[in-house]
């Protein structure tokens, strides 16, 4: 069976709109409602694993904009 897997571009994208998204549910959030600094933690650690399982599920593939270079040089 063939897994839906993203390429890299796709994937920076999708995950530099999700942090966006989270953080600003998370900022409106915490505004609004009267939550400490447990809660603050413990939710963001949520979003970071959500992110974390799909990219070891390599359902994402970041490639960071290709800021580091995925095959190592010889010199």
């Amino acid at each position: 069976m063939k897994r839906l897997r993203l390429n890299g571009t796709t994937s920076d994208i999708l995950i530099s709109a999700y942090v966006v998204v989270t953080l600003y549910f998370r900022f409106k959030f915490e505004n609004a409602s009267a939550t400490g600094v447990l809660e603050s933690i413990v939710m963001g650690l949520c979003f970071v694993v959500i992110l974390w399982v799909l990219i070891k599920l390599k359902f994402l593939n970041p490639n960071w904009f290709g800021l580091f270079n995925s095959k190592t040089s010889e010199l």
